[in-house]
């Protein structure tokens, strides 16, 4: 500013002498032959006023009056000193939206339209049945069936339709969209309970040992949940107790270096004696978290299914206490059969939380209300696709919304 400040002063003209020096010739000899020296003094305190105003006022008292009688200086100053001010008022409320609440809505807001767009194939089936002008027997028929064909279940089913037939009752609502905002509504107060935020640093270190079907995304979520906790200033160790499907120890190996955390992995090593030493080594180094994977189980197989008994009580064995979270990941496409698997190792191992994937591009996304309807275990995580942004916390009315508005 003060660069420009100069330059402006410079080029503006000298300022003409005063009428009493015009008049009278006498003075200008003297003056002439002291050119340079005047030129000096007149410019040499323009730079002491800005740099250094402490200055003896001698110097800087002398130009003052040559300003005062030219009314086109001053008008120059104002406006070189008047152009910076609005930018600062200007940046400053701009600034403050931008860092403080923006980073939390419109993530969501980008969530948001992810998973409509991942429920549309769900949703624009239920969507359907109120594309009609009466509210008759006729309507909750074709709702029952749309509702079942998206995997919500015969429980879920028939609470929703009755719940929302009270509903309507109460309301007297007479316009198809209104119920269908009021199965929203019904909807969102089932799969409630469901939502419940993943907790950690009650217990150090917090171990979680992570368990589902080949093909889930089972390994991919815990690289995902890595990251997030990393985000979180979370010091996390993973173990790579799925020694028996191939790749599975590179695979884990490749998100531990995208997250920069450390892993434990033995090759062709016991999965319980892996876990056991990954839990022992976060305790030593100070590890906030412990994530264990596991191989891949079938809930049919059951000599496969007591494997993963093991690992809990050598955990156990590691840790008082811990596992402290055993978490399911279950592939969204499979509809009922999800169910089935909660069911099975909610039954073998007690489950504390679910990872629900892949629930775009499939048509059976009602099948969180058949799991809050029949075995309520909280859903810490669902995702809609493979980027790292695209696993996100569970919420209730989000998810009724995106599936049916």
């Amino acid at each position: 500013m003060f660069s420009f400040f100069k330059k402006k002063f410079g080029a503006s003209p000298p300022p003409p002498p005063p009428p009493e020096a015009v008049a009278a010739p006498a003075p200008a000899p003297a003056v002439a032959p002291l050119p340079s020296e005047l030129v000096a003094e007149l410019s040499q305190p323009e730079v002491k006023v800005e740099v250094q105003p402490s200055v003896a006022p001698a110097p800087v008292s002398a130009p003052a009056p040559a300003l005062a009688p030219v009314p086109a200086a001053v008008a120059e100053v104002p406006a070189v000193l008047a152009a910076p001010a609005p930018v600062l008022p200007a940046v400053v409320p701009v600034a403050a939206p931008e860092l403080a609440p923006s980073p939390a809505p419109e993530p969501r807001r980008s969530w948001m339209d992810k998973l409509r767009q991942g429920l549309r194939k769900t949703g624009s089936s239920i969507a359907q049945v109120f594309t009609g002008t009466k509210i008759d027997d006729a309507l909750y028929e074709e709702l029952e069936a749309a509702l079942l064909m998206a995997d919500t279940g015969v429980k879920a089913t028939e609470f929703l339709l009755a719940d929302l037939k009270q509903r309507v009752k109460d309301t007297k609502a007479t316009d198809p969209s209104a119920v269908r905002a009021l199965l929203v509504e019904s909807l969102a107060e089932l799969l409630k309970p469901l939502e419940r935020a993943l907790v950690v640093g009650q217990h150090s270190p917090t171990v979680m040992m992570v368990v589902g079907v080949n093909g889930a995304g089972k390994t991919t979520s815990i690289g995902k949940l890595t990251r997030h906790l990393a985000e979180a200033d979370q010091k996390v160790l993973l173990a790579a107790a799925d020694t028996f499907r191939a790749a599975a120890r590179e695979q884990l190996s490749v998100w531990a270096d995208r997250t920069q955390v450390q892993i434990i992995s033995q090759e062709g090593g016991d999965p319980a004696s892996v876990t056991f030493d990954a839990v022992n080594a976060g305790r030593a180094r100070g590890c906030d978290v412990v994530l264990a994977d596991t191989a891949g189980r079938l809930p049919t197989q059951l000599h496969l299914m007591e494997e993963l008994k093991k690992i809990k009580r050598v955990i156990t064995k590691a840790q008082a206490e811990a596992p402290h979270e055993v978490l399911l990941v279950v592939d969204g496409n499979t509809g009922q059969n999800a169910l089935s698997q909660v069911k099975s190792f909610d039954d073998a191992l007690g489950l504390t939380g679910l990872i629900v994937t892949k629930l775009d591009g499939t048509a059976k996304g009602g099948v969180l209300a058949a799991i809050a309807r029949e075995r309520a275990i909280p859903v810490y995580f669902i995702g809609v696709g493979e980027k790292l942004e695209d696993l996100q916390t569970f919420n209730a009315r989000e998810f009724a919304q995106a599936l049916l508005e």
